[in-house]
């Protein structure tokens, strides 16, 4: 399934707004919640639809020189049927898995194994006669057959030259949307953060260094590009240099593309991303080091940004898990991991439940690039995990919203992912909760903070 087409399900379940069905079995009071603030004058002169937990972006547009520069390729292109690529594209990297660890396909294979054994060689009081040869031959044949239609077969995605422009018409526009929804989570929080270098690992067509250049653009000197396939480096440079085939100059300086890491543990960005690619790792080993290397080389931020499915949230839980665990023998940065966002603590992500997991995720709209297969309009359903160097002092433990609120006559619905590591469905009215908060809540959008605040006691230890 596409991620729009995903998005759609969404709507389709949740209602035109994405909202629930009000079931009041299923409801519950804010916990322990009481005002926006204290103060009557918490918001100042900023109206309700404005207020400090606002992160969400109405659209995104690509840059019109990236537009033109994409146009421009596909133009030049030579491939044949590019509609129907993209649409498969899509639909195969939405619906693709993480690689099957061999000790997991080890063990399935053992229990396959003994339940057709058992089929065919039924229990007894007494020890029954082995099986000959040829029975045993014919046993394995079915569990390796059993286990080739049963399991996910993960496979490296080579990028030709022509499959790299296929990608690029089928995820740039999309990649951009969810990068800069994550980097304006960074700009409307943490104003004051002025990055001078960049590092994009995994970096495809470029988009993220294109995100980063419109919300950092008067401040960041480098954008170093690593992705292992040559073919990608190319046509990233190419959009640079505005699609044109001979060499011209860069549509903005200081990017450097390379298809390796930097080696040195010394070398840090002030801004490091990977999107949409830790799925392209072969094992959980090789995840593993890449976030130890990627969150050495962070000196800021790293950003993380993965398909919205349950396979796109659990590999970032995975990354989270790595990086405040620690694990390194030798501590290049002795400051801490904070989570910076979407979550408003360090505890187990309550959707991961062993009996029914959930994805996080959020939607982007966007205006995708102007192909004629193309509507005005779509949406980008991802997943985001921002970390951060230090402690975290000043941040506000501020519930997310995680689904689309839904508002009815005097009251409202919102789906919480709280500071004390819970969700919580709640209905805010005016008459209990009070006119600000309210007004705040029923102005909000799926992936905004809810600027609400905890008593004192009601802290969870170690935020």
């Amino acid at each position: 399934m596409a991620a729009p087409a995903a998005a759609r399900c969404v709507r389709k379940f949740w209602g035109p707004r994405g909202g629930p069905c009000p079931l009041r079995a299923f409801t519950t009071i804010i916990p322990r919640v009481s005002q926006v603030d204290n103060s009557p004058d918490f918001l100042g002169n900023v109206p309700h639809r404005r207020h400090p937990g606002v992160l969400h972006l109405r659209s995104v547009r690509l840059p019109a020189k990236l537009v033109k520069a994409a146009q421009l390729l596909v133009e030049q292109s030579t491939v044949h049927g590019l509609k129907d690529q993209v649409v498969a594209l899509t639909n195969y990297l939405w619906s693709r898995k993480r690689p099957l660890e061999a000790s997991e396909l080890q063990m399935r294979g053992q229990q396959l194994e003994q339940q057709l054994r058992e089929k065919v060689q039924p229990r007894t009081a007494d020890a029954s006669s082995p099986l000959t040869d040829a029975e045993e031959e014919k046993l394995q044949r079915r569990v390796l057959n059993r286990l080739r239609k049963t399991t996910y077969h993960w496979e490296a995605l080579r990028y030709t030259d022509e499959l790299s422009l296929v990608y690029m018409a089928a995820r740039l526009d999309g990649g951009f949307a969810a990068v800069s929804r994550a980097f304006h989570e960074i700009q409307k929080r943490v104003p004051a953060f002025a990055p001078r270098t960049l590092l994009d690992f995994g970096s495809g067509t470029g988009s993220v260094s294109w995100a980063a250049h419109g919300a950092w653009g008067q401040t960041l000197q480098e954008y170093l590009c690593v992705d292992s396939s040559a073919p990608m480096l190319a046509l990233a440079q190419r959009l640079l240099q505005g699609g044109s085939e001979s060499p011209q100059a860069p549509l903005f300086p200081g990017v450097y593309f390379r298809q390796f890491l930097p080696v040195s543990p010394k070398v840090k960005f002030d801004l490091v991303v990977s999107a949409f690619s830790l799925n392209e790792l072969p094992s959980l080993a090789e995840r593993r080091e890449t976030i130890r290397t990627l969150w050495r080389k962070t000196d800021g931020f790293l950003v993380l940004v993965e398909n919205g499915t349950k396979e796109g949230h659990q590999m970032l839980m995975e990354a989270r898990e790595i990086v405040l665990g620690g694990g390194d023998k030798v501590a290049h940065d002795p400051r801490e991991a904070h989570v910076f966002a979407p979550c408003p603590h360090h505890l187990p992500c309550p959707r991961l439940n062993p009996e029914r997991p959930l994805p996080c995720n959020y939607l982007q709209a966007y205006h995708p690039l102007p192909f004629r297969w193309n509507p005005e309009l779509k949406e980008e359903l991802f997943s985001f995990l921002i970390l951060r160097r230090g402690p975290g002092a000043g941040e506000e433990p501020w519930p997310r919203i995680t689904q689309a609120v839904l508002g009815r006559a005097q009251h409202v619905h919102c789906h919480l992912c709280c500071a004390d590591g819970s969700l919580q469905h709640t209905v805010i009215t005016a008459r209990r909760h009070g006119r600000d908060l309210y007004r705040c809540a029923r102005l909000s959008h799926w992936g905004d903070r809810l600027p609400v605040t905890m008593p004192p006691g009601d802290a969870v230890p170690g935020e």
